[in-house]
């Protein structure tokens, strides 16, 4: 449950001082070890911010 509750916050673009806040660990190490976004969303998260893709 702890992975999934953190893992999802990453992906809806939660940064890293709230994931730490959230989570109570007080190092991006170990918080590594719980959050981990997958590669679609990665993506989703990359194409938001390509200009490219803001233009219309």
């Amino acid at each position: 449950m702890r992975h999934s509750a953190l893992t999802h916050a990453a992906e809806d673009g939660a940064n890293t001082s709230t994931l730490l806040a959230y989570s109570g660990h007080t190092s991006v190490t170990s918080l590594a070890r719980y959050a981990r976004v997958s590669p679609e969303a990665l993506a989703r998260w990359q194409e938001g911010r390509d200009p490219a893709s803001r233009r219309g």
